[in-house]
């Protein structure tokens, strides 16, 4: 299913990703919480909220979901929970929200995916800007090339060089077909014309289990769920995808500066709801997302993660949902990636 891009338009104007849920603590704020209600209705929020995750614990959205839930709770003075709903690519879970009920109460923490989705996918059960609406981008993040400590690279020219002496002998883990590091992975291919073979798997979780193990030889993701393993040598990093170098990783070149400038890519991860959410509910959660990054030490333990807090606008987040579907769907073109 195509991406409307008058839908996108329209809504940067106007605001149209396995296990059970894990309770936060209730909110222990002593500063007064606004809160709005319709008529003679119950305030909002007056109960329990949720945030979907639409892939398996353990990954890079699921973390940064639990690293929030507790400030965002205390921000909107109500407990929080983390819903994980995987499977399908990470559709499931943001269709359940898209046909959740439109009152504030589900909400998804996404990513670019939602921009590729409509590339990859010859039938999704929702269009991301009519069925959902952004409220807030949450935390920006690079993508980080690693490589198992056996695989004789110590940067991106070897790597290439080893690629093209071995074609088709190197495997590289994902966290699934048509995923952002999967493109990321299909970008560096062409741009370096090397046949290195992509294994998906069912999230980041396994993908960097079996990296671990050496049954996949490198991988492409998103920098906090691998930025551990770097630190304690059990994975090698290759290159960052980003045009400045990260501060956790001062000493790592990025691709522009080894030769694939073209390679370049970040993962936003944000909140959104069920598209008919009345937007006075939208910019209460707006402002709660903003008093929970605004707290210096969740600030300080995004950061040191490799997720860069990035509160913004409901218009802002719709606008780059139509340039993530603009910049990728060519790629997707290229590399042929196409899912049921």
């Amino acid at each position: 299913m195509a991406l409307n891009l008058k839908t996108l338009v329209a809504a940067a104007g106007v605001v149209s990703v396995l296990a059970p849920a894990t309770v936060c603590a209730q909110a222990t704020s002593t500063e007064p919480v606004l809160s709005l209600s319709k008529g003679s209705g119950p305030a909002y929020p007056s109960k329990q909220l949720r945030i979907v995750v639409a892939f398996p614990p353990g990954g890079p959205i699921d973390i940064v979901a639990r690293m929030i839930m507790a400030k965002l709770s205390e921000a909107m003075g109500q407990s929080v929970i983390v819903d994980n709903r995987g499977g399908a690519g990470g559709t499931i879970g943001v269709d359940h929200v898209a046909k959740s009920p439109p009152d504030g109460y589900s909400m998804v923490l996404s990513s670019t995916a939602l921009g590729i989705y409509p590339h990859v996918f010859l039938k999704l059960p929702f269009d991301a800007l009519r069925d959902l609406a952004p409220v807030s981008m949450v935390t920006t993040t690079p993508e980080l090339m690693v490589v198992h400590p056996s695989l004789p690279v110590k940067n991106v020219k070897e790597l290439v060089a080893l690629a093209k002496s071995r074609p088709g002998q190197i495997n590289a883990a994902s966290t699934g077909n048509g995923g952002l590091p999967h493109l990321v992975l299909e970008l560096f291919k062409t741009e370096t014309g090397t046949q290195i073979v992509h294994v998906p798997y069912g999230g980041a979780a396994p993908a960097v289990t079996n990296t671990l193990g050496g049954h996949t030889q490198m991988m492409i993701a998103d920098l906090p769920v691998l930025l551990p393993h770097v630190q304690s040598n059990r994975l090698r990093a290759l290159a960052i995808t980003v045009a400045k170098r990260s501060t956790l990783l001062p000493d790592l070149p990025t691709m522009a500066e080894q030769g694939t400038p073209r390679v370049d890519a970040s993962n936003w991860y944000g909140i959104l709801v069920a598209g008919k959410t009345p937007r006075d509910i939208v910019d209460r959660l707006n402002a709660g997302i903003h008093k929970a990054l605004a707290d210096k030490d969740l600030r300080e333990r995004l950061t040191a993660r490799g997720a860069d807090p990035a509160p913004g606008t409901p218009e802002q987040l719709a606008a780059q949902l139509k340039t993530d579907y603009n910049k990728w769907g060519p790629i997707v073109k290229a590399a042929g990636v196409k899912l049921d």
